[in-house]
């Protein structure tokens, strides 16, 4: 049971100011209460990373705890802005953040270098498109045997990966099932990694085609967090709260309703 920590010490002990801390989880096992727990405890000047950043990166941003965000697409899933990111960029509040875009395709084969402890990835991508004028780390290498141009990006190899997931054995390992992003290749990717999960089980039992088990060595901390993934959903344990997702836009839109939120509902 040594990796099993109470969220609150495994934060402190994982993540500290200056990190640059991966939050995955794609619609499904969002790491909602971890990223709280960050906020709580004051870290500043990470470098976040995230396909599709979402409410909690909003949050966090908003709660002044990010210095850059590396990501693809920002937004409300099906509502709109994120307000809190749209005021860091555009007029520094609370403090101005740096921005590093790429397309999902990049992100993901990112990550999957990172993971492979390659120092970048190759693959098909951004032909026709202007997003390289503007970021930099998207290049272009010639394939020494079929002379195709290929799009480049540098791995992902973050300090921390935070992920939530369903389940974890008393061993450590940890069961991620239904819909899958690149948790698995965040884990990998990173020199530190902590999981929320909703149970320990003594054992997995019957598992459905798409799922990941991840070993626990590849794990640092493990934290039980009944509904740590709220307001995004853990299949078979509760549904996505849209209408969360619905209030999130009037909350975030000013600095003020903003901060009242904060004060009311994580850092009280």
């Amino acid at each position: 049971m040594a990796l099993f920590f109470r969220l609150e010490e495994a934060v402190s002990d994982l993540i500290h100011d200056g990190d640059s801390v991966a939050m995955e989880g794609f619609t499904h096992l969002i790491p909602f209460a971890a990223g709280h727990e960050i906020i709580r405890q004051r870290l500043r000047n990470l470098t976040l990373i995230r396909m599709t950043p979402d409410l909690i990166y909003d949050q966090l941003i908003g709660a002044g705890c990010a210095r850059k965000l590396i990501f693809s697409w920002g937004g409300n899933p099906g509502v709109g802005s994120l307000h809190r990111l749209r005021d860091a960029v555009e007029r520094g509040w609370p403090n101005p953040i740096e921005i590093e875009e790429h397309s999902h395709a990049a992100m993901a084969n990112a990550y999957a270098a990172g993971a492979s402890n390659l120092p970048c990835a190759v693959f098909r991508g951004y032909e026709g498109v202007d997003l390289a004028q503007l970021n930099p780390n998207i290049r272009t290498v010639t394939c020494p045997f079929t002379g195709e141009r290929l799009a480049c990006v540098p791995a992902i190899r973050p300090d921390v990966a935070v992920i939530h997931a369903r389940r974890a054995d008393r061993e450590g390992n940890v069961l991620l099932e239904g819909i899958v992003g690149v948790q698995k290749e965040a884990v990998l990717s990173a020199k530190r990694s902590l999981v929320t999960v909703e149970e320990v089980v003594d054992n997995f039992g019957p598992r459905s085609p798409n799922a990941v088990i991840l070993p626990k060595w590849t794990v640092s901390a493990i934290s039980v967090v009944p509904g740590g993934a709220r307001p995004s959903y853990a299949h078979g344990y509760y549904s996505r709260d849209n209408s969360f997702y619905v209030k999130w836009d009037e909350v975030s839109k000013s600095r003020e309703s903003f901060l009242e939120w904060l004060r009311l509902e994580v850092t009280a």
